[in-house]
């Protein structure tokens, strides 16, 4: 199998835009590319799936077991004919000493070659200890090469390599120049979403250009083809079965944080997904459930606020127990009032509670949760336990004004994390759960099958 890992030595080096750019370049050479993103992460998938034209797959350590992301990459890179990993923050980091959940533990076990993307901007010599020590930290690991980005120009680029030539073994494999074309617009949580931006296919067709321009791509399918993986069990062929229920799934500018495993998950637990536009549709279709996931309602919440008719159908069905799952976004439009800087728009008014945007973050990376054991279709007990399961939350805004009465119960403990106090995630209303935790549908919680069986479950009574 082709594949390699782009990493780099610390964050906002580049590796997305080069990641993107390879994806689409690649693609044009006419290669079925897959691509992958470690860690937990919506907008740089986004990105990578519109630039290979295959949905992008999430790999973490956190929340998936070694053997799950071996066979997950093995199973998703089937029928692509070569597999690009983008790795999160720098090659080493992660959140234990040993390094056992890095970008190069990763590496380790997929036998993925890493090419480095390292930022050069104001570097020459230094390029040369930056790389040695990279290498010499893992002597295992296989760092193949080495991709420069922000390069002030030619006189630079030769200067740069050079350096490396002299003083390490490393192949450098092109010098991306500062290019304004190269830049995407970022805001709070990172990129803007592909989903919200128009120019999307054009950005990521000048990104491609010039990547081919000024990379070696033939070096860099060389060094992916010279790899193998390690033993992985076959992957199991699953017939979708004929729907049994109309699931509605908001998908727009607003809300765009779906992760493509959970999406076919439901498909294959017998539901039919039905999107839905919340700043264009002005109504409901028939449906069964509604699923609600993150994304970026504060920068569409004057064109939300404006559907009235598209939220007074929510609220009405929402208070008629339709099932409705809400994540982080979701949770926010399911309010009173949304809040940001000086302005504050009518949300669907189902939840008592308003949110507001804050200039840090409220809530963000991994979180550990406890099931309480009142939520609408929660883990089973075992020997007297209630289950724990991970996952992951990364949010600017804070409920406020949270009016709690005997209606209101929440679903989940928080073991580690923020949720929506500190102690609490999973606000249940009627049949509606939301909450601020990220789920994934993992071998740990197969929370679309439960979802799916509550959806029928109801539908019958």
């Amino acid at each position: 199998m082709s594949h390699l890992l782009i990493s780099a030595a610390h964050k906002s080096s580049g590796k997305t835009t080069v990641s993107i750019g390879l994806c689409a370049a690649l693609r044009a050479r006419g290669h079925q590319v897959q691509p992958f993103k470690k860690g937990p992460d919506y907008i740089d998938p986004l990105w990578l799936t519109q630039a290979a034209g295959r949905p992008c797959y999430n790999l973490d350590f956190y929340t998936m077991s070694q053997a799950e992301i071996l066979r997950n990459f093995v199973c998703r890179s089937q029928g692509a004919t070569i597999s690009l990993i983008e790795a999160n923050k720098g090659l080493y980091d992660g959140l234990d000493l040993d390094g056992s959940n890095s970008n190069a533990a990763l590496a380790h076990l997929l036998n993925a070659p890493v090419v480095l993307v390292l930022s050069t901007s104001g570097m020459t010599r230094g390029i040369a200890p930056l790389i040695l020590g990279y290498q010499a930290f893992d002597i295992q690991l296989n760092i193949a090469g080495v991709i420069l980005n922000q390069v002030g120009g030619a006189r630079h680029e030769s200067k740069l390599r050079a350096i490396i030539e002299h003083y390490t073994d490393v192949a450098v494999l092109g010098a991306l120049h500062k290019d304004p074309r190269l830049a995407i617009d970022e805001r709070h949580l990172g990129l803007m979403p592909s989903n919200e931006n128009a120019q999307a296919a054009e950005k990521i067709a000048g990104i491609a250009k010039l990547v081919e321009q000024q990379l070696d791509l033939n070096a860099l399918l060389a060094l992916a083809t010279n790899t193998h993986l390690p033993a992985a069990p076959p992957c199991a062929t699953v017939d979708l079965p004929a729907p049994s229920v109309r699931l509605g799934v908001l998908q727009d500018a607003a809300f765009g944080f779906y992760y493509p495993g959970d999406l076919q998950a439901l498909r294959e637990a017998g539901a039919e997904l039905v999107f839905i536009n919340a700043l264009q549709d002005r109504h409901l279709p028939p449906l069964d459930a509604l699923f609600i996931g993150g994304g970026f309602p504060e920068t569409q919440a004057q064109a939300l606020a404006d559907n009235q008719s598209l939220r007074a159908e929510i609220l009405q069905a929402i208070e008629q127990n339709l099932p409705v799952y809400a994540e982080c976004g979701g949770l926010m439009y399911l309010g009173q009032q949304l809040h940001w800087g000086e302005h504050s728009y009518p949300m669907v008014g189902a939840l008592p509670l308003d949110t507001r945007l804050h200039d840090k973050p409220q809530g963000r990376g991994y979180v550990h949760l406890r099931e309480t054991g009142d939520g609408l279709w929660s883990l089973p007990v075992i020997n007297g336990h209630a289950m724990e399961f991970y996952a992951h939350e990364f949010h600017y805004s804070r409920v406020e004004n949270l009016q709690m009465h005997e209606a209101l119960r929440f679903a989940y403990q928080v073991v580690r994390g923020q949720g929506i106090d500190g102690q609490h995630d999973g606000l249940i209303y009627r049949n509606t759960l939301a909450s601020y935790v990220h789920l994934r549908d993992l071998d740990a919680n197969h929370w679309t099958q439960r979802f799916v069986a509550f959806i029928k479950s109801n539908k019958k009574s």
